[in-house]
C-alpha cells in the first residue's frame, strides 16, 4: 500500500490515477493527519504503508507575498518534508519528494577548458546562446547545488523554500527527490503553465525543463518500481524550449483571449491569473532515462497536449484522488 499526501495537488491527483491505472492500493490520510510531526508519526505508524509520496507543495500567484502566504508557503514546502523525512526514518519507510526545478538559474556552458557551471547567466545571453550556439549548453546535474536559493540569492520565496526542503532531506533514510519542471497537460487547469501562458497579457521569454504530467508521475513511479537506486531525480521531458516557442506553438490551436507582448530582457510580470515561470534553467535528464524511466521528447509532448487540449477530464481528476 502507498501513501500519498497532498492528494489533492495537481500533481497529487495525477499521482493518484496512475496509481488506480496499474491497480496499486493507495491511501489518502486528511490534512489533520500530516498538520504536525506526531500527528503524521502516528498515521504512518498507523498506515505500515511499504512507500511513500509527498506530493504536497504551495506555490505562489505572483512575486507578492503577504505574511501568511510566505508561512504557509515554508510550513508545507520546508518543514513538512523534514517532518516526512524523520518520520519515515524512524519508521524505516521509503519515499519520495516532489521538488522543483526553478531552485536553478541558468545552464552549464562548454568552454575551451571543460564545462564550467553559468550560475549568474542571465535570461537574454542565455536565450542568444540556445538560438545562436545550442552545442555549448548542458543542464544542471543532480550533482549540482542549486543556485537559485535562499543561500545563492537572487531567488524567489517560493524557490527558496523548496532548495531549503532538499537541504533538509538530502541524506536521510532511502528517499527520492524528484524535480519536477514546468507542469502541464492537455486539461484546463488552473496549475497547468499552458493555461497560463494562454490567458496572460504579457510574458517573459526564458526556458525551462517541462514536465507532463501524466509521463512526470509514470517515470517516478517506474524508478520506485525498477528500484532504481535513490537519491535526487531530474525528471522532466528531455529537450530545451523557450516560452516564445511554446506560446508560439499554442497560438494556433488555443484561442487567446488578447495578443501576447513579450517582455524584454529581465522585466518580470508581477500580477497574472496564473503563475508564470520565472526561473530560466536547463536541467539534465540522462540520470533518469540511464535508470529506465521514459519520457517523450518536448516538443512532442508539447504539441499532443494542445492538439488535445481540453477542459474535459478536469473532475475526473479530482474524483480520482477522491
Amino acid at each position: 500500500m502507498i501513501l500519498v499526501l497532498g492528494a489533492g495537488t495537481y500533481v497529487g491527483r495525477s499521482f493518484c490515477a496512475e496509481l488506480r491505472r496499474r491497480g496499486l492500493d493507495y491511501v489518502l490520510p486528511a490534512d489533520r493527519d500530516f498538520a504536525d510531526f506526531h500527528a503524521l508519526f502516528d498515521c504512518i505508524r498507523k498506515a505500515k504503508p511499504e512507500f511513500l509520496i509527498n506530493a504536497a507543495g504551495r506555490a505562489a500567484a505572483n512575486v507578492d507575498l503577504d505574511e501568511a502566504v510566505r508561512e504557509e508557503m515554508l510550513r508545507v514546502n520546508t518543514i513538512l518534508p523534514r517532518f516526512v523525512a524523520q518520520v519515515c526514518l524512524l519508521t524505516n519507510t521509503p519515499w519520495a519528494h516532489v521538488s522543483s526545478s526553478e531552485i536553478y538559474s541558468g545552464a552549464r556552458i562548454v568552454v575551451a577548458t571543460g564545462v564550467v557551471v553559468g550560475k549568474k547567466i542571465g535570461r537574454p545571453k542565455l536565450l542568444r546562446m540556445i538560438a545562436e550556439c545550442p552545442e555549448k549548453l548542458r543542464g544542471f546535474t543532480e550533482a549540482d547545488e542549486p543556485n537559485s536559493s535562499f543561500r545563492s540569492a537572487p531567488c524567489d520565496f517560493f524557490s527558496g523554500t523548496v532548495a531549503l526542503a532538499e537541504e533538509a532531506i538530502r541524506g536521510i533514510g532511502r528517499n527520492y527527490i524528484w524535480r519536477i519542471g514546468l507542469p502541464f497537460n492537455e486539461r484546463d487547469e488552473p496549475e497547468n503553465f499552458l493555461r497560463s501562458i494562454q490567458n496572460a497579457e504579457k510574458i517573459c521569454d526564458g526556458v525551462n525543463l517541462v514536465s507532463h504530467i501524466e509521463d512526470f508521475v509514470r517515470a517516478c513511479l517506474d524508478l520506485w518500481e525498477r528500484r532504481a537506486p535513490f537519491g535526487i531525480y531530474n525528471v522532466g521531458n528531455p529537450g530545451v524550449m523557450t516560452i516564445r516557442q511554446i506560446t508560439e506553438m499554442a497560438g494556433p490551436i488555443i484561442r487567446r483571449p488578447r495578443p501576447v507582448e513579450f517582455l524584454p530582457l529581465e522585466e518580470e510580470p508581477r500580477s497574472q491569473g496564473g503563475r508564470m515561470p520565472r526561473s530560466h534553467c536547463i536541467l539534465d535528464v540522462s540520470k533518469l532515462l540511464a535508470n529506465g524511466a521514459a519520457m517523450r521528447p518536448a516538443a512532442e509532448a508539447i504539441e499532443d497536449s494542445l492538439r488535445n487540449w481540453s477542459g474535459e477530464g478536469y473532475h475526473e481528476m479530482h474524483r480520482a484522488a477522491a
